[in-house]
């Protein structure tokens, strides 16, 4: 059963990857019309970095028994990179988006 469960978290990693790529796309079209500053462009880096994770979580339903995955690297690639990840993307997103909230008048 945790072979299904990798399978399905590294596909839940890869569409979250997917949208990350598409804030960036987006928002490289809306910087260009605002000319705003080109922080669009760590959306990218915040994706390469979930499919880092997803690319780990598929990993592990090849080869379920392996010895290494209790190393401090492995633990950074399978969990951290995501986490990091995500968390630039939505930072990224907050600074580049939050003009969409502060127009509710």
């Amino acid at each position: 059963m945790a072979s299904v469960a990798s399978i399905l978290a590294g596909l839940g990693m890869i569409a979250i990857a997917i949208l990350l790529m598409v804030l960036g796309l987006l928002s490289r079209r809306l910087g260009r019309v605002t000319r705003a500053s080109r922080r669009y462009l760590l959306f990218f880096p915040a994706m390469f970095l979930v499919l880092i994770g997803a690319c780990g979580r598929f990993w592990v339903f090849i080869q379920p028994s392996a010895t290494e995955y209790d190393s401090i690297v492995w633990i950074l690639v399978y969990n951290g990179a995501p986490a990091f990840g995500l968390t630039l993307g939505v930072i990224v997103a907050w600074h580049y988006w939050s003009w969409l909230l502060a127009e509710r008048d």
